[in-house]
C-alpha cells in the first residue's frame, strides 16, 4: 500500500468510513421556512405594540368619549371630531405650526447645505468642526428655550444690548406678535442646523467625482456645477432630511413653552400647546385626544406627500 492510499484510508477511518466504502454525502441544509423566520419578529412586534400602537389605540378610544379627567366619562362617538372641524382656534394653531415648520426647515436646509459645501474641500479640522456644530443637538429643547429667552430679553439680554450699540435699541423679538414666530424659527435653526449639516456633508462626500472632473474640463463654473450636478444628485438626501426635520418641527412644544408660552396674542400658540392647555388646564381630555389624533393623521398625510415627491424626484433623475 502506497503512502497515498494510507492517507486516504486514515482519513476515511477518522470520518467514520470503512476502507473502500463510498463517502457519504451531507444532506443539504434546508432554508428556514418563512413561518419559522417570522417567529423571530414576534418579540419586536410585541414590544412595538406595547410602546406605540397601544397608546395610539387608547388615545383613539378616549377621543370617542366626553372625559373631564374625573368621573364624567360619557360615550359621544364622533361628536368631538365634528366639533373640531368647526374649531377656529385649532385650525389657527395648525396654520401657525405649519408656518413655523416651513420657516425652520427652509432655514436649516439652506444654511446646512451652504455650510456643508463651504467645508467640503477642508482636509484638516473637519472633525472638530462637526463636533462644534453637533454640540447644540446635545441640549434639551427646554434648556435651549430658557437660554435664548434670557439672551433675547429686552432688559438683560445680550442680543438686544448689541443691537442697541448699532442703532437698534429696544428690540424685543419674543415680545412682539409679528416677530415672535420667526424668532422661534431662528432659535430652532440654531439648534438643529448641525444635524442637517452632518447628513448633507456625508451626502456631498459620497457624490461621484467623475461628473465634476468632466465639468472642469468643459469649463463649467461653480454655479453651473451646483445647478446641474450637485443639486440634482443631492435632491433625494435633501428630501430625506427635510422629511425628518418636518416631522420634528411639527411636534414643536418646548421652544414655545419655554420662551413665549404661546404669546404674545397667541402668535406662537402651536397645536401641541393648544392640546396641552385643553387637557391639563381646561380638563377636556377627550377633546385634547381628538386634536392629537387628527393632528397625527395630518402628519401622516404630509409624510405621504413628501414620499411621493421624493419618488417623483428619483424618477426624474
Amino acid at each position: 500500500m502506497t503512502s497515498t492510499e494510507l492517507l486516504v484510508t486514515a482519513d476515511s477511518t477518522r470520518g467514520g468510513l470503512r476502507p473502500g466504502a463510498a463517502p457519504r454525502r451531507e444532506a443539504p441544509r434546508r432554508p428556514a421556512s418563512g413561518r419559522g423566520a417570522s417567529l423571530y419578529l414576534v418579540p419586536m412586534i410585541v414590544l412595538l405594540g406595547m410602546t406605540s400602537i397601544v397608546p395610539i389605540v387608547y388615545s383613539l378610544s378616549l377621543s370617542l368619549f366626553n372625559w373631564n379627567w374625573g368621573s364624567r366619562f360619557d360615550f359621544v362617538g364622533l361628536d368631538n371630531y365634528i366639533a373640531l372641524l368647526g374649531d377656529g382656534e385649532f385650525w389657527a394653531s395648525l396654520f401657525r405650526t405649519a408656518l413655523f415648520t416651513l420657516l425652520a426647515v427652509a432655514f436649516e436646509i439652506v444654511l446646512g447645505l451652504a455650510i456643508a459645501m463651504a467645508v467640503q474641500s477642508m482636509t484638516r479640522g473637519l472633525g472638530w468642526l462637526r463636533t462644534v456644530f453637533i454640540l447644540p443637538l446635545m441640549v434639551s429643547g427646554m434648556v435651549v428655550a430658557l437660554v435664548w429667552k434670557v439672551m433675547l430679553d429686552p432688559t438683560l439680554g445680550v442680543i438686544p444690548f448689541l443691537l442697541g450699540k448699532v442703532g437698534l435699541p429696544g428690540v424685543d423679538l419674543l415680545g412682539s406678535a409679528t416677530t415672535a414666530l420667526p424668532a422661534l424659527a431662528g432659535i430652532d435653526t440654531w439648534w438643529q442646523t448641525g444635524f442637517v449639516f452632518i447628513i448633507l456633508s456625508a451626502g456631498l462626500a459620497g457624490l461621484p467625482k467623475e461628473p465634476f472632473e468632466a465639468s472642469h474640463v468643459d469649463g463649467a463654473n461653480a454655479i453651473q456645477r451646483f445647478r446641474f450636478l450637485t443639486l440634482p444628485m443631492m435632491v433625494p438626501i435633501i428630501l430625506t432630511v427635510a422629511a425628518i426635520r418636518t416631522v420634528d418641527c411639527l411636534k414643536v412644544f418646548a421652544l414655545a413653552f419655554g420662551t413665549t408660552n404661546g404669546g404674545p396674542a397667541q402668535s406662537t400658540d402651536f397645536t401641541q400647546m393648544l392640546a396641552y392647555r385643553t387637557a391639563f388646564r381646561e380638563f377636556k381630555m377627550s377633546e385634547s385626544m381628538t386634536m392629537m389624533i387628527t393632528y397625527t393623521l395630518l402628519i401622516v398625510v404630509v409624510l405621504a406627500v413628501v414620499g411621493l415627491i421624493r419618488k417623483a424626484g428619483r424618477r426624474a433623475l
